[in-house]
């Protein structure tokens, strides 16, 4: 006999299990699910499916892509299925969203600050917004964006990265176009930023962040000397790695970069740097998107000229993969983004 408390979700199975089946299923498939009843919408819509799925290690990486065309458009690639999904439209009133943060963090993508990529032919001015402080939030779960707390500060073009279930922003310009040293932290369970110390020192160029080693690293473009997070936040440590300029990627966390054609394996000190794969073919593809997911580097969109051969510019929406762990490193081709294309704005990881 099946008893109330056990037949909510699927009959004759306690809720608790009917959840673990229902977290086991790839996202991919969470649209025809949500039709099956309104309990299991209910289900697939609440945040104790992201802790399952996590708890019996049934997560999945899907790459999220902002390309240039159409705006404000994020699509999620499914490297499992080769297949792309697009997203709602982000909700901002910014037209042309740019120069943004983004962060993957609690099931959730978050896109940070940045300003309007729409410029004025005549005067030059990106809408009177080069820079602001608002935070959005994409639940793939209940498949809609919600507005975050600001930040503290408006930025863009600044370092921003998830570390340890938060995220952190440092540097980058304010919506005067002056650069800044002030760094600050994100908790997503309280929806609250709090000040960091601030970064040791600024340059008029832009800044990433990547994590390394479990740390927090600061690039500056032209720089030679990175910013590290230390003690728990508590103050920056400044290193000359000497790296090699060029886009880069976190592969089993290894770091790799593209430079000169070649995608090397980045290392510090006096170790030499180590060849991986020649990506000559890439050098007249300018504005794409570089980005680590399992054993694989991804390229993804970006345009094409003008050139000698080229008087036009040709926006792309192309995916190249190099599996960097192979043995023979080869590129192949992945699908193509099915409604994005041109420059990549926007590139990160969302685990869910």
């Amino acid at each position: 006999m099946v008893t109330a408390s056990t037949s909510r979700l699927i009959d004759g199975l306690p809720d608790e299990v009917a959840i673990q089946c229902l977290a086991r299923v790839p996202l991919f498939y969470y649209p025809s699910l949500h039709l099956v009843s309104r309990s299991w919408r209910a289900a697939l819509r609440s945040p104790d499916l992201v802790k399952t799925r996590t708890r019996i290690a049934s997560t999945e990486n899907l790459l999220c892509v902002l390309a240039f065309d159409p705006e404000n458009t994020w699509q999620l690639y499914d490297p499992l299925r080769d297949h792309w999904i697009t997203l709602p439209i982000v909700p901002s009133q910014i037209r042309h969203l740019a120069r943004f943060g983004v962060a993957s963090v609690s099931g959730k993508l978050f896109v940070i600050g940045g300003g309007s990529d729409r410029v004025d032919p005549l005067t030059g001015d990106h809408d009177g917004i080069f820079a602001s402080d608002e935070v959005w939030s994409y639940d793939p779960l209940r498949r809609e964006w919600a507005r975050r707390a600001h930040m503290l500060m408006p930025r863009a073009m600044f370092a921003c990265c998830s570390l340890d279930g938060k995220i952190i922003v440092a540097g980058g310009f304010t919506n005067c176009r002056k650069s800044t040293s002030r760094a600050e932290i994100y908790d997503p369970e309280a929806d609250r930023w709090d000040p960091l110390p601030d970064l040791r020192q600024t340059h008029s160029s832009a800044c990433t962040g990547l994590v390394i080693s479990g740390k927090m690293h600061v690039l500056h473009k032209g720089l030679s000397t990175v910013q590290i997070l230390q003690g728990g936040g508590k103050n920056w440590l400044v290193e000359d790695y000497g790296w090699l300029a060029g886009p880069m990627a976190m592969v089993r966390k290894e770091l790799y970069v593209l430079s000169n054609g070649c995608i090397l394996k980045q290392r510090r000190g006096n170790v030499p740097d180590k060849m991986v794969s020649c990506a000559s073919e890439f050098q007249s593809r300018i504005g794409f998107g570089m980005i680590g997911l399992g054993d694989e580097i991804y390229l993804v969109g970006g345009v094409i000229g003008p050139g000698p051969s080229n008087q036009c510019i040709k926006q792309l929406s192309d995916v190249d993969i190099l599996n960097v762990m192979s043995e023979r490193p080869t590129w192949r081709p992945g699908s193509p983004m099915s409604r994005c294309r041109g420059s990549i704005l926007g590139c990160a990881l969302l685990t869910i």
